[in-house]
């Protein structure tokens, strides 16, 4: 749930607002090789406008006309559907299995209070969790420190009394993204279609140009001035690719010192060599060096600047998942 993809409690409160009948659904529970995991959201309207995904479309069409019926009469209602080998081939997957969908339609079942609440703490950055009884409904929202590991690991589901679902709305990801080199120029893309927010920071007005980087964030401070403005945290990427130590070191040094979950640093291995030599100096031990990924990306065989953009959004991938 970012910034990057569409809020979906803000645009079911923004539709709301505007007087359009809404609802939300939400995938509760998964088994087997499900399409969407717990957590994903489909809002639809009054007329079967919809927005979101709750099965990479296997099951919308029903959720809709369900979903439709719940904006009528205020019922909230849980589904179990079933996906089928071929519908789950479909939307590429090996195997089926199934889901359990959660409707609320917003009003009678989710408060309008609720959506505004989540709206503001996705402004403000601040991770809180939607909790609620998918048999007799009581939505509320609830500090996310309630559900550490949930928290931390980014994981919405049902609690061992089988009812009580929690959804967990953290702040979104972010890749900070040092030197608008011609790398750069792909890899926000990637960042952006892969859910993180994207920042851009190089004080180097011939490479950090809203030309080149059209409608972009771009930050032009020194590297480590930008990132402890930015309060980098774990949910934060920050990827160097300036290849100049007198603007990479500055942010691996920051980077370093904060939690965020990625470092990576472009560079070859004799570079990679030279630069912990340098950090050495400066008092960082073996194992905290050993955060860095470097050469930056998994080893993929790509030499061109979207190939090496598509090795970092990979390895960026794998140590996010490896968190859950």
């Amino acid at each position: 749930m970012t910034d990057t993809i569409t809020y979906l409690p803000q645009l079911a409160l923004d539709w709301h607002r505007a007087g359009r009948g809404v609802a939300i659904a939400t995938v509760v529970q998964t088994w087997g090789s499900a399409p969407r995991p717990v957590g994903s959201q489909l809002v639809i309207d009054a007329d079967g406008a919809m927005e979101g995904s709750v099965s990479g479309g296997c099951v919308e069409g029903a959720v809709i006309t369900e979903a439709i019926d719940a904006i009528a009469d205020g019922e909230q209602r849980l589904l179990t559907f079933g996906v089928s080998d071929d519908e789950a081939f479909a939307v590429g997957l090996a195997c089926g299995g199934e889901i359990k969908v959660l409707i609320e339609p917003v009003g009678p079942i989710m408060p309008v209070e609720i959506l505004e609440r989540l709206t503001d703490a996705r402004l403000e950055a601040h991770p809180v969790v939607y909790v609620t009884d998918i048999i007799k409904s009581r939505p509320r929202l609830q500090a996310a420190t309630t559900f550490p590991d949930r928290q931390r690991t980014d994981t919405s589901g049902i609690e061992e009394d089988g009812r009580t679902f929690v959804a967990v709305f953290n702040p979104p990801l972010r890749m900070i993204i040092v030197g608008a080199v011609h790398i750069a120029q792909h890899l926000v893309g990637m960042a952006r279609a892969c859910g993180y927010q994207p920042i851009l920071v190089d004080p180097r007005p011939a490479f950090a140009s809203a030309a080149r980087f059209p409608g972009e964030t771009i930050r032009d401070e020194w590297p480590d001035e930008a990132l402890r403005d930015l309060k980098i945290d774990a949910r934060t990427a920050v990827v160097t690719l300036t290849h100049d130590p007198k603007l990479d070191d500055p942010a691996i040094v920051t980077a370093l010192e904060s939690e965020v979950f990625y470092l990576g640093c472009l560079g070859s291995t004799r570079t990679h060599a030279k630069r912990l030599e340098r950090l050495k100096e400066v008092g960082f031990t073996e194992a905290e060096l050993a955060r860095i990924h470097a050469p930056v990306g998994l080893d993929l065989g790509g030499r061109q600047p979207a190939e090496i953009a598509v090795s970092i959004i990979a390895e960026v991938t794998q140590n996010l998942r490896k968190r859950s």
